[in-house]
């Protein structure tokens, strides 16, 4: 007879790992009580989470929608958790939601700004994201013009004669470009454009208006307010301001000592001064240099300002990220042969962005926040409102319900900021791959 068999002839059914080796209780072993330190300071930080929770929640939840006055409310939370009960009059958010979000904008034109928000969002996303479709970049570079005559309106020839502006730039660097360089190109095709703005789009504007009136209601600066103001301001300086920092750490590099030296100047300049001191210029000190009878309007003066701050922290971003760059990459540029702007477009500014990322994202987040400065000067951003509230006899006293409510609002929109961000790292990720 044969003998025995060492040698198992079948496979044995897969089983599952052990409990302690894999799956949360395996992750909370690591990461949460891998020591006694870890341990004491993991059971210290869920006792202190569940005091504040244990003492907000119940406040949170205790609370009041339907009231029309603080007094009332508390009334209502005595007679619904018993008296003495503490609770939030969540009901001055409801009655007052409309105003913290769009101001004095009239009610019957509330489809304007909300219009403009959205195509600001479709316009931003064929940016943002590489998967969506090329030929969507036609809305990109059209909103620009139609989102601001969605939110003041007007005459539909001013957003026209605006646009030939930079039709005329173009034009005018395809033309100066092969007779000058590229340098020469650059400053025509700035200056013509802000020769046409200045002293030629709005007399063209008013004759085409007279011939064939376009337009619509024209809402006036004042009427701005809430989150539609920090949203407008924000947007503008953070989308503008990326460029021209670029443009700022580039010259501040650059050989040439005009151009380095205005650069330098202004970002030091820009950098040494509380943004405070510079929207109280646009809003007081402005007006005293411009000839009399000028109307220049106040939040164009604010974006300018918010533009400008941001944009000299921004150069300073990017210029960390060129020092940053071996200085093979730039080599190898030369020894391919391209010229200046070739190998910045190319090879030098796409690594600069991508090692920038961080910095970058943590200045928009900055100049978001820093939105709500505006109230400073008589712009009623969220917290401008929120104290016009607060003023008013109904409200007198309230204060956590509406701070509470802005804070969740600019966390909502810097926490989408920063988690793109991080996408955007992992994407770009070559490193490892």
């Amino acid at each position: 007879m044969p003998g025995p068999s060492f040698v198992r002839r079948e496979i044995l059914p897969e089983r599952a790992p052990p409990v302690f080796a894999s799956g949360p209780v395996l992750w909370l072993r690591e990461n949460l009580f891998s020591t006694w330190f870890n341990t004491t300071l993991t059971l210290l930080s869920l006792g202190f989470v569940w005091y504040v929770f244990g003492h907000t929640l119940p406040w949170i939840v205790q609370s009041s929608w339907t009231a029309n006055s603080l007094t009332e409310c508390r009334q209502q939370i005595a007679a619904s958790h018993g008296p003495g009960t503490s609770g939030a009059c969540w009901a001055v958010i409801r009655e007052r939601y409309l105003q913290l979000i769009f101001g004095f904008y009239p009610s019957r034109l509330y489809w304007r700004p909300i219009l403009a928000f959205v195509l600001t969002l479709a316009a931003l996303c064929p940016i943002l994201f590489t998967g969506l479709p090329r030929r969507l970049l036609w809305l990109s570079a059209t909103a620009p013009f139609f989102v601001p005559w969605l939110l003041w309106g007007g005459s539909l020839w001013g957003l026209v004669a605006v646009a030939l502006g930079f039709f005329l730039g173009y034009v005018a660097f395809r033309l100066v470009t092969p007779l000058v360089g590229e340098l020469g190109g650059a400053i025509a095709a700035g200056l013509l454009p802000v020769l046409w703005w200045l002293f030629g789009a709005g007399p063209a504007a008013g004759l085409m208006q007279s011939i064939l009136p376009l337009g619509i209601e024209t809402v006036t600066s004042r009427a701005f307010g809430g989150f539609m103001l920090s949203i407008t301001i924000g947007i503008v300086a953070i989308t503008c301001s990326l460029p021209i920092g670029i443009l700022l750490a580039l010259g501040r590099q650059s050989d040439l000592f005009i151009v380095k030296t205005i650069c330098v100047g202004f970002i030091e300049f820009i950098r040494g001064v509380p943004l405070i001191t510079l929207l109280f210029v646009a809003s007081l000190l402005l007006n005293y240099f411009l000839p009399p009878g000028t109307d220049f309007d106040i939040i164009l003066r604010v974006v300018i300002m918010v533009t400008l701050f941001a944009s000299a922290y921004m150069a300073e971003v990017i210029r960390g990220g060129l020092a940053a760059l071996p200085k093979g990459q730039y080599e190898a540029a030369d020894a391919l042969g391209l010229d200046y702007w070739k190998a910045q477009r190319l090879i030098i500014m796409p690594q600069v962005l991508k090692i920038s990322i961080p910095g970058i994202v943590s200045t928009f987040i900055g100049v978001f926040k820093d939105t709500t400065l505006v109230s400073i000067i008589g712009l009623l951003d969220p917290l401008g409102f929120s104290n016009a509230i607060r003023a008013d006899t109904a409200w007198n006293g309230i204060v956590w319900e509406l701070y509470g409510f802005i804070a969740a609002v600019f966390f909502m929109f810097c926490f989408a900021m920063s988690r793109y961000s991080m996408y955007l790292e992992r994407k770009l990720a070559t490193e490892h791959r």
